[in-house]
């Protein structure tokens, strides 16, 4: 009896240490701060936010395939591409942002989900990741080699940063604690502001905005936070803030960026309500037959962007990190060859090079270089 309880008191202890490790790791800063006081009082008139949480417009509780757990895992350890990650270094072509001129209206991708804009004089930075990896832990979901060409060094005085949700491939801490001097106004959706104020941003600066509701900015400067089909969270509570696409619209150009979101009818609610658009920067990469409702497969990326009436498409969300089993290379090639059958024109840019937002199309192949 004596040795049974001297075991229990063993496991016990271990579960306690386990307990107190595990609240003391998640009180680290980089897991942000959830909404209260205020704002939650706020959140919780949305429309959007039902039984404690954000949730998807109706239609996107579609149901899925039945998938056991131990499956999931098995695929995502054991069943990978062998090209899941790039074996060589990626090409790229940096650009001084600090040097384009006033009147220059240019895109730079950074990879995955990470733009700089320069539209009509104003400079708009989308949710930069420029750290070495998308976790609260830096040995996890690293960056490919040769993806991290900018630092915030690089970066000029931003007037607009848009962060489309908080999932850590998107606000990134490292990142946007460095940005903190050089950004003028945040817009994002509701709630997110919560992380940004716990580390450091001034509250004056943050607008948040619930789905469909606009910040109107400098003259003719207009940002639309638009529904998206996804989630949210840093922690073990999940969907506590809003998840958002954007309209950009400026003084002579109209711009999407989704975010990250599965395919739904709000694509075309969307090109009804704010289109056509000149521009529409879109997730595509990252999608599994797991989560069908949060990402996009290429091809359904090509009809989301045919729904919003956008006359050209740059594909995102993929060239940087791994977070799903296909090939790297995989979203790109499968988009294009969709977007081809259906007359779509495509932007494709290396890493860092500056693209004019009324180029009609790119055709260099980069990655077909890299193994």
């Amino acid at each position: 009896m004596k040795k049974l309880f001297k075991i229990l008191s063993i496991i016990f202890t271990i579960i306690i240490l386990i307990v107190i490790g595990g609240y003391t790791f998640m009180q680290q800063p980089q897991f942000g701060k959830n909404p209260e006081g205020e704002r939650l009082k706020i959140i919780q008139n949305s429309p959007n936010y039902k039984n404690g949480a954000f949730q998807n417009l109706p239609e996107a509780s579609e149901p899925r395939e039945a998938i056991s757990l131990s499956t999931k895992l098995n695929d995502f350890f054991f069943n990978k591409s062998k090209r899941n990650k790039p074996s060589s270094t990626l090409p790229s072509e940096k650009t001084d942002l600090k040097s384009i001129k006033p009147t220059e209206n240019v895109m730079i991708w950074f990879g995955h989900s990470s733009y700089f804009l320069h539209i009509d004089g104003k400079k708009i930075l989308i949710d930069p990741v420029l750290s070495e990896s998308a976790s609260p832990v830096k040995f996890f979901n690293k960056s490919y080699e040769g993806s991290n060409i900018y630092t915030v060094d690089d970066i000029p005085d931003i007037d607009y940063l848009l962060i489309s949700h908080d999932h850590y491939d998107h606000l990134d801490y490292d990142t946007v604690t460095k940005l903190k001097p050089k950004i003028k106004k945040v817009i994002t959706g509701l709630g997110v502001g919560s992380h940004l104020e716990y580390w450091g941003y001034d509250k004056n600066t943050i607008i948040e905005k619930d789905w469909n509701e606009t910040a109107v900015l400098d003259d003719g400067f207009e940002i639309t936070a638009t529904p998206a089909k996804h989630r949210s969270g840093r922690d073990l509570k999940s969907n506590q803030t809003l998840w958002v696409s954007f309209v950009i619209k400026t003084p002579n150009e109209k711009i999407f960026y989704s975010g990250d979101s599965g395919y739904g009818a709000h694509f075309s609610d969307i090109g009804n309500s704010y289109g056509p658009f000149d521009l529409a920067l879109m997730e595509c990469g990252q999608y599994s037959k797991y989560w069908p409702n949060s990402h996009m497969t290429p091809e359904q990326v090509v009809q989301a962007t045919l729904d919003l009436e956008a006359k050209k498409l740059m594909p995102g969300h993929w060239s940087k990190f791994s977070l799903s089993i296909h090939d790297w290379d995989e979203p790109i090639i499968k988009v294009i060859k969709e977007s081809k059958n259906k007359s779509l024109p495509m932007l494709y840019p290396m890493l860092g090079q500056k693209v004019d937002v009324k180029e009609t199309a790119t055709s260099v192949a980069w990655w077909e270089k890299v193994k």
